[in-house]
């Protein structure tokens, strides 16, 4: 009995209850906030929304936690007018010791509002390109296709080169023989861009050049190819290997550097 009544005292029982609705409070936004946002009409709005949704959940979850913080000071008796006006005070030190944690906090609002990357945007920061693949109010973390992280203070995001936004354009060059009949290179290369198309990600409006320059042994002949931003790596092998193939089926020379070695006897 004595157990039972210690455990319902205001004291204790008080606290946990307040913890508890705060969590069902925090979830209960949350799961709002992202109905609210989960309908774009595309992938990439999609993104945009998913990284609004957890950036404004982790502003959410700050102001709930100090709210529960203040309800259970009072329950133990702490004069949290005084508090408050204390961390009134306090927040004025913190804001003048940390600026660079207050311009992170900005900067990654601005990030958000003004587009200018999400989660999942393959981007290039400081020469870096890889995926995003956190973004919170203090720090953004990019990841490449060697698996190295970039965590990046979002107050130190200047300029941005952002790949994920439109469809890329990958340029083929493709060096050819002098020898080689220019009609019968360009028909060849026009069938590697319908093969090609076949690619998925790949896009229909992918085209032939031309000519693109006359170097010292070979001829430069370049197409484009238009795809996913994300996929345009993987699809640039893949279509010179299609190349590569159509060259040798065709009797088609890609000219290369040759080395002639001599054994050290006398050349004549």
């Amino acid at each position: 009995m004595k157990l039972f009544d210690f455990l319902f005292q205001k004291k204790v029982i008080g606290p946990i209850i307040i913890i508890v609705v705060g969590l069902l409070l925090y979830r209960a936004i949350r799961l709002i906030i992202k109905k609210m946002f989960n309908h774009g009409k595309s992938s990439y709005e999609q993104k945009r929304r998913t990284t609004i949704v957890d950036l404004t959940a982790n502003v959410i979850k700050f102001f709930i936690f100090a709210i529960v913080l203040i309800l259970i000071l009072d329950i133990y008796g702490v004069d949290t007018r005084s508090f408050i006006a204390s961390l009134g005070i306090a927040g004025v030190v913190l804001g003048l010791a940390l600026q660079e944690t207050a311009q992170d906090f900005i900067s990654g609002i601005a990030i958000i509002t003004d587009n200018y990357y999400v989660i999942g945007d393959i981007i290039t920061i400081n020469g870096f390109t890889g995926e995003v693949i956190e973004l919170s109010l203090k720090s953004t973390k990019i990841k490449n296709i060697a698996g190295e992280v970039l965590v990046i203070a979002n107050h130190n995001v200047s300029s941005v080169i952002n790949l994920s936004q439109e469809k890329a354009g990958v340029k083929i060059e493709v060096p050819t023989g002098y020898e080689e009949d220019c009609e019968k290179v360009e028909k060849v290369l026009k069938q590697v861009i319908e093969q090609a198309k076949k690619i998925p990600n790949v896009y229909s409006d992918s085209k032939y050049l031309g000519i693109e320059s006359y170097n010292d042994s070979s001829i430069t002949y370049s197409f484009i190819i238009y795809c996913k931003q994300t996929e345009r790596w993987d699809i640039k092998r893949r279509v010179l290997k299609i190349v590569k193939e159509f060259y040798e089926q065709e009797n088609i020379k890609i000219p290369y550097n040759q080395i002639e070695v001599h054994n050290g006897k006398k050349i004549v």
